[in-house]
């Protein structure tokens, strides 16, 4: 019961919780959403949304770029902090421009936004090729 109560952790467990955060944000963003965009690439690409003026075909293109392959990096702890970047700026877009600030539209947004945040922030984790990198 003391463990639990405690604010403590230990870097086996800081290591073990950026792995599982990796893993199911960056594994679910993914399958669920990076996948399905490229494979229905022509059909969404007709009516995505025209970010900044580049066109729906250019930012669809953006998109598919982090959410597949950023989010490729996230799962395995490579480049980490810079696929971070382009994931958090794709899920600023979505949660303020395709849905308005609308939260609760944005809510798998917002929470993947706060995923890739904390990545940015703390790093990979030692479970990471980025870790291995380091030694």
């Amino acid at each position: 019961m003391k463990r639990l109560l405690s604010i403590q952790y230990s870097e086996g467990m800081f290591n073990f919780s950026m792995l599982l955060l990796r893993i199911a944000f960056g594994g679910l963003l993914l399958l669920n959403h990076g996948m399905d965009k490229l494979m229905n690439f022509p059909v969404r690409a007709a009516h995505f949304i025209n970010f900044m003026g580049i066109g729906s075909k250019a930012s669809l293109i953006l998109v598919i770029f982090a959410e597949v392959f950023c989010s490729l990096f996230i799962v395995l702890g490579l480049f980490t902090r810079f696929a971070a970047i382009p994931l958090i700026i794709t899920m600023l877009v979505a949660i303020f421009k395709a849905h308005a600030g609308n939260f609760q539209q944005a809510e798998s947004a917002v929470m993947y936004c706060t995923a890739f945040f904390v990545l940015l922030f703390c790093g990979p984790g030692k479970v990471s090729v980025d870790g291995m990198m380091r030694g």
